[in-house]
């Protein structure tokens, strides 16, 4: 038998010509398809939405987080409209009948100790919020400690495996600030980014500022004192994780506590089920019942749980106006997006629209 191809093309056919209207959907379906995989596996925009993580990244910044710096994830809700919030008008834009497992394409690094990274918000996982993972509110923190790590924080110094973590070179928190009643400059606030959070008495403010502006504020001849505001150790927060009175933590001094890794074996027991019960039942899909002194996952009796998944640490570097892992403890790695590397842009809405673009931070690297 004798098979012939011919691949050429046939110079007498008629090209059909597209319509203008043909064109213009080719177009736009080509434009939707080449955003949807860029967005969906290498990069992202993201715009800051509160003070969490002043002055580092400030309100009003516009950042490029790279998810292939980690490993793309793959979407836990495929069949969902692109570039939408998950709720418009009160209506749900993704179809959660179909939902993936989660699974993360290769990356070129890990997630280290003090990188930037965009999440979803672990504290919206379980039945209260009924949220799939991609789903779920987008926050930018700074990683703090990595699985298998131990944290603690001591009067608001970060501790990774009992040795201090180095600080933000603009990491803020809160000043108690006594004046000798002559009123600070304005312009020296705005300056040094400094923000009156209450004022006790008329010479006495409580503000948030980096530890550099605190040193210029003592330099000041109507400045008479600047203090660290700091939680008295064992004093108890029901606020701060794990939201029980034998962890006698709060926000500056914390733990320690031992990140869960994946393959990591733990003893169960009161101490260790209060710390990482979480973990096991919400973002590991377990159930967990106490039954006197034995403790049962999954109907059987356990002494020991081993972790499915890596969890992370996350901290805001505005370290008294951040919601983040010290209230709502570890984040899963099935929740990381990616890790912010560029401030492409910023815009700052207290200003008039003249001086609104903070030109100095766009095209700004992220470190």
């Amino acid at each position: 038998m004798n098979w012939k191809f011919n691949f050429k093309k046939d110079p007498k056919a008629v090209k059909v010509k597209k319509s203008k209207t043909r064109e213009w959907v080719d177009a736009i379906v080509f434009a939707v398809i080449v955003s949807t995989v860029v967005k969906g596996l290498l990069f992202s925009a993201y715009a800051i939405p509160s003070g969490s993580m002043e002055g580092t990244q400030l309100t009003g910044d516009y950042l490029f987080v790279s998810k292939i710096s980690y490993g793309p994830r793959i979407a836990n809700t495929p069949l969902a409209i692109p570039f939408t919030e998950p709720t418009l008008y009160g209506v749900k834009t993704y179809w959660d009948i179909l939902q993936l497992p989660y699974l993360r394409l290769p990356g070129f690094t890990k997630i280290k100790n003090r990188d930037i990274v965009v999440f979803n918000k672990p504290d919206e996982a379980g039945p209260v919020y009924n949220l799939p993972v991609d789903e779920r509110t987008c926050l930018i923190k700074r990683c703090q400690a990595i699985p298998g790590d131990v944290l603690s924080i001591v009067n608001a110094q970060v501790y990774i495996n009992g040795k201090p973590a180095p600080n933000a070179p603009k990491q803020q928190t809160s000043y108690d600030v006594v004046t000798n009643g002559v009123t600070i400059n304005p312009d020296i606030l705005q300056e040094q980014r400094i923000t009156i959070q209450n004022q006790p008495s008329a010479n006495t403010y409580e503000m948030v500022m980096s530890k550099s502006a605190a040193e210029m504020l003592r330099t000041l001849s109507n400045v008479k004192s600047v203090t660290p505001v700091i939680a008295t150790a064992g004093m108890y927060d029901a606020e701060i994780f794990p939201h029980n009175p034998k962890f006698k933590w709060n926000l500056d001094n914390f733990g320690p506590i031992r990140l869960p890794k994946k393959g990591w074996t733990t003893p169960l027991n009161d101490s260790t089920l209060t710390l990482y019960r979480r973990a096991i039942e919400v973002y590991e899909n377990n159930k967990v019942t106490v039954n006197g002194k034995d403790i049962l996952i999954n109907g059987k009796k356990a002494d020991t749980y081993t972790f499915k998944m890596d969890y992370y640490w996350m901290m805001g570097d505005n370290r008294h106006d951040s919601l983040d892992s010290r209230f709502w403890g570890y984040v899963p790695e099935d929740h990381v997006i990616g890790k912010a590397v560029l401030t492409w842009f910023s815009t700052d809405s207290t200003q008039n629209i003249f001086n609104r673009v903070r030109w100095n931070r766009v095209l700004r690297p992220i470190n």
